[in-house]
């Protein structure tokens, strides 16, 4: 039976509270390796130091600086005093009987994220939340209705990552930008966040095994396009009409299906050799129909795209219901007649809360129930 497990408590790590006076030294896992070596040269060592750390941090997973092995004394001292070793707590931790691991993490400033652990077949994905809160306002999304706190930095992004390698018994292969945020209002962080993870002298992720997920913000698409961010795209569409995308994504009144299939169309034209996801959360009586269906074989036309048919995980006051079997099937059965790729995702972790912000949602609302003493 899923349920609760430990919290991981490991030794002091390099994690920072962003924007605190209590400790605004920078973290060292929030530094790409060109970072690293202004650090060295900051320290007066010779930067091929740089690569030693960025190995043993991210690839072997220290945690303790001093664990490091060959470093000068010099540098040790200097990265005592010079970068941040706070680490967000594990406030609540659930393991689901399909696998699906659920971690909620409170960060030095008190604000909390989730992550995610979902098995598969030969692999292992983790879910990164981009975001505390989100300010894109999909009206089917649960994070969206408690709006946008702030941004996570690289770190903590990083953070998270770390956490869940030290939790897992299974290699992480795959990393998707799919939790809490919306990753492109946060750009500046999660292009540091992806270029670190997919840096090969340190965590060396591949860069077709890490996916960014957009609710459609096009300027955004486009700058990603301009720096060749190593990562693959997702774009989060969920309707055929701007009418109803529009009344489900508040995106949609600013960029219209027609502009953000256009960046699509530019995205993959420049990454001739990779697919763009299309995630299509389907939802009872609103974008489900065979006209929907048939819609969407057009616009996908020619374009190579994957497809994602994600029915909808229910949650209390959302206002939508998941669509029936038969409504399902015969949706993926015109898609597949069309030669689109068509995968069907069903929700994993129901019993632990496992769809974003659910778990969030879940512990707040026993805070809320439980007296303070």
């Amino acid at each position: 039976m899923g349920g609760p497990v430990s919290c991981w408590n490991g030794p002091p790590s390099f994690f920072m509270c962003p924007n605190s006076s209590h400790n605004p030294a920078p973290a060292l896992i929030g530094m790409e390796h060109t970072d690293l070596v202004k650090l060295c040269h900051s320290a007066g060592v010779k930067p091929v130091h740089a690569d030693r750390i960025n190995a043993w941090v991210f690839r072997h997973g220290v945690t303790n600086i001093h664990d490091i092995p060959e470093l000068p004394q010099t540098l040790y001292d200097y990265l005592d005093t010079h970068v941040s070793q706070l680490k967000p707590n594990c406030v609540a931790n659930r393991k689901a009987d399909d696998g699906t691991h659920k971690m909620l993490l409170r960060m030095p400033d008190g604000k909390e994220i989730e992550t995610v652990l979902i098995p598969g077949p030969g692999r292992l994905t983790q879910c990164i939340s981009t975001q505390v809160g989100c300010a894109a306002g999909c009206k089917f999304c649960l994070t969206a209705t408690a709006g946008l706190t702030r941004n996570l930095s690289a770190a903590e992004m990083v953070a998270q990552v770390m956490l869940a390698r030290e939790k897992s018994e299974q290699e992480i292969r795959n990393l998707v930008l799919m939790g809490m945020g919306e990753p492109l209002h946060n750009y500046d962080e999660v292009a540091r966040f992806v270029r670190i993870v997919t840096d090969p002298m340190g965590f060396a992720f591949s860069p077709r095994r890490v996916t960014l997920s957009t609710s459609g913000l096009v300027p955004a698409i486009y700058r990603m396009i301009e720096d060749e961010l190593p990562c693959n795209l997702a774009v989060s569409l969920n309707a055929t009409t701007d009418e109803v995308r529009s009344a489900i994504m508040p995106i949609n009144s600013k960029y219209p299906i027609a502009e953000l299939m256009n960046a699509v169309r530019d995205y993959i034209g420049v990454k001739s050799r990779k697919r763009v996801l299309i995630e299509y959360v389907m939802l009872k009586g609103v974008n489900d129909s065979i006209d929907d269906a048939e819609r969407l074989c057009e616009l996908l036309d020619g374009l190579g795209c994957t497809v994602n048919l994600l029915p909808f995980n229910p949650f209390p006051g959302s206002g939508f219901q998941r669509p029936n079997d038969a409504t399902i099937s015969e949706f993926n059965a015109r898609l597949s007649k069309a030669s689109l790729v068509t995968v069907v995702r069903e929700s994993k972790g129901d019993e632990i809360s496992a769809a974003c912000g659910q778990l969030k949602t879940e512990v707040a609302e026993r805070r809320k129930r439980t007296p303070v003493a």
